[in-house]
């Protein structure tokens, strides 16, 4: 139970009291139920979308539903998208690894540069055309089943990322996530999601369950494939991950969800 609210605690604006000492296991553990944070965010979005749809334009719901995502983890990983990409748009002088610390300084100053803003301008934009887009193309069921499962995917793609992954610094609280994150870590969040999966699948009775079934590979194939690519990428340019590095792969997957959701619904 501990580490669910620890996770609920690391994920949303939710103010959870934790009593005792938290252990860096403990914390690293509750990556176990990210998927199951992302569920109770997709709860959200997918009611907030239900009930909206009655009285707005499809236009205005699908940016109400972005600002209902933000609004529940209070932007936190739009931040950490900003501050990538100001770090990845410093330029290199040649040397590797005063470059290095350069980025990881830029990453860590809490000023927001122009790439930063424009990440999250064009991340936010983006959602909100492929939302829209989604909300074209399917009936109000089916879009509050993919507004549901986009950010469970989406969290979940965190793991492998620090389960593969190398801390770039040797403090903070993204390198107790990335050194405790391991293959059993991996392996239970992954049958959460196959679980919260299965269940909404039922739940919705939306689609075949062959169907079904490959939605569910594809999404799982293509974002682990993106996860991998995306730790080789921070290992080259950043030496490790970050908090940062590792809270932009959700606003990334959010998309990459949405636009396989597109292209097969």
């Amino acid at each position: 139970m501990k580490g669910f609210l620890l996770a609920v605690q690391f994920l949303t604006i939710i103010p959870v009291r934790l009593r005792g000492t938290i252990t860096e296991r403990q914390v690293s553990g509750s990556g176990v139920f990210f998927p199951l944070v992302g569920a109770f965010q997709g709860i959200i979005a997918a009611l907030g979308a239900f009930f909206l749809v009655q009285v707005f334009p499809l236009e205005v719901v699908s940016g109400l539903v972005i600002l209902l995502l933000i609004a529940t983890n209070g932007g936190f990983h739009l931040d950490g998208l900003a501050d990538t990409f100001d770090a990845v748009a410093v330029k290199s002088t040649g040397d590797g690894d005063r470059d290095r610390e350069k980025r990881l300084a830029v990453m860590k100053d809490s000023a927001t540069g122009a790439i930063g803003v424009v990440a999250i301008v064009m991340a936010i934009l983006l959602k909100y055309l492929l939302i829209s887009s989604v909300f074209r193309k399917g009936d109000s069921e089916s879009t509050a089943y993919l507004l549901f499962l986009m950010p469970v995917f989406s969290r979940w793609t965190m793991i492998p990322v620090m389960a593969h992954g190398r801390p770039a610094r040797d403090e903070g609280l993204g390198r107790m996530f990335i050194d405790g994150t391991g293959p059993k870590i991996l392996l239970l969040s992954s049958l959460l999601v196959a679980a919260v999966y299965s269940l909404a699948t039922v739940l919705f009775g939306l689609s075949p369950v062959l169907s079904a079934l490959a939605f569910f590979i594809i999404s799982v194939l293509l974002l682990y494939g993106f996860s991998l690519l995306w730790t080789v990428f921070c290992n080259r340019r950043f030496g490790g991950l970050t908090g940062d590095t590792t809270g932009a792969v959700a606003e990334i997957s959010d998309l990459i969800f949405l636009t396989i959701a597109l292209l097969s619904f």
